[in-house]
């Protein structure tokens, strides 16, 4: 992983404000029309170049394709892996969803909140007039009907877009994120015997993944915001040792899969849900930490400047890192428009590093600002602005802490 030597370096979660020629296709798709494929990898192509330049223009040092070419960050898997199917929700099923704890204490905000979230921040596109906001793509559920096989063909689309954007640029380094095989447990079950059965499954197949990302030289970033999240929603009303016995397992199917991964070229990362919400039901970093560093890999990105998390930094005066271990702390925010102040990113930066060390510390978000092509939380005006802020902050940030 790499190490702040002489100043604090700079990243994100990985997931950025899609292009409004991707928005457009992507729309015309969730309306069921035909999109041609030529035309659809063109546009994602041309789109990861400009994102990738973009960011080292701001000043980002471990960039990404910005997710261009998936969906969303879980369900992209049902166009990589064999055995997935999208299949219409029964009518009898749609609007069935579970009410977990938050949803029902605020349930005036999401009434208003989840009509409108997808479609707040989308850009203004010809296709948008016809689509009303409802997740159409999410209505073809994604179900596991057969065994798991992985499909390569769009992992090296994303592997060539993002080596061709990187030509000339002068980065430190780039990387792509992926799923953990436990957040992929929204994928309903149908042909595995148990919930276990299909989870190691899918670490058996996600580890060809994170293989040929690293193979490629690429970072490999595992996304696992269910981890924390069902903590809330699965295991509400229930025992913090009922919810970690259920995540132990969840951790070692994640370690199966990153067997044979370099720890220096693979990063975990968790949050609690992206939404700009209440958050009232996330469990507290200290309780699930533990949890987190068992995963194998060289560094952890968390949530700390969700202004429910950001007090947790002090959890780090007991907390110890492992050598050779990075953190990657949230300095700047995606679920709101406000612009953190560089003064503001530089001490929450400095709080990490007089407690881990200042070689242990690379500055991030604390999440993705677009976690699928329709959930942009910012506009991406303020999307820019905040990296700018991010990168300002580690410049000042880095003057304090080297001395120059």
């Amino acid at each position: 992983m790499n190490s702040s030597e002489n100043r604090i370096l700079t990243t994100h979660v990985g997931s950025l404000i899609r292009t409004p020629e991707i928005v457009e296709l992507m729309i015309r798709r969730s309306l069921g029309e035909s999109v041609d494929n030529a035309d659809f990898e063109h546009t994602v192509a041309s789109g990861v170049r400009d994102v990738v330049r973009r960011q080292a223009e701001v000043g980002i040092d471990i960039v990404d394709d910005g997710e261009y070419g998936k969906i969303n960050w879980i369900t992209y898997v049902a166009e990589r892996v064999k055995g997935l199917e999208r299949r219409p929700i029964p009518t009898a099923e749609q609007g069935t969803e579970e009410i977990w704890p938050e949803q029902r204490r605020f349930g005036g905000f999401y009434r208003i909140y989840e009509a409108h979230e997808s479609l707040l921040w989308l850009p203004d596109v010809p296709s948008k007039a016809r689509y009303d906001g409802r997740p159409a793509v999410e209505f073809s559920n994604v179900v596991c009907a057969g065994p798991l096989r992985y499909d390569p063909t769009a992992l090296q689309r994303d592997i060539r877009n993002l080596k061709a954007a990187l030509q000339g640029l002068e980065v430190t380094d780039a990387f792509l994120p992926v799923v953990a095989p436990g957040s992929t447990e929204l994928v309903k079950n149908l042909h595995y015997r148990s919930p276990e059965g299909f989870l190691f499954a899918m670490a058996d197949v996600l580890a060809e993944e994170y293989r040929a990302i690293v193979d490629a030289g690429f970072i490999v970033q595992i996304d696992d915001a269910m981890l924390p999240m069902q903590r809330a929603i699965l295991f509400a009303g229930k025992s913090l040792a009922e919810y970690k016995r259920w995540a132990e397992v969840r951790i070692e199917a994640l370690n199966r899969a990153l067997k044979g991964i370099p720890p220096a070229r693979s990063r975990y990362h968790i949050c609690f849900g992206s939404r700009n919400a209440p958050h009232t039901f996330d469990p507290a970093l200290i309780d699930i930490i533990d949890l987190v560093l068992k995963v194998n890999v060289g560094a952890y990105s968390i949530e700390a400047s969700n202004v429910r998390h950001e007090h947790e930094w002090q959890i780090w005066k007991d907390v110890k890192l492992s050598t050779g271990k990075k953190i990657i702390p949230g300095v700047v925010g995606h679920a709101t428009n406000v612009v953190e102040h560089p003064e503001l990113v530089a001490q929450r930066i400095q709080n990490f590093a007089s407690l881990v060390g200042r070689e242990n510390v690379i500055a991030g978000t604390d999440c993705g600002f677009s976690q699928g092509w329709s959930s942009a939380r910012t506009h991406p005006e303020v999307q820019w602005a905040k990296l700018e802020s991010l990168v300002e902050g580690a410049r000042l940030a880095s003057q304090r802490l080297w001395g120059r």
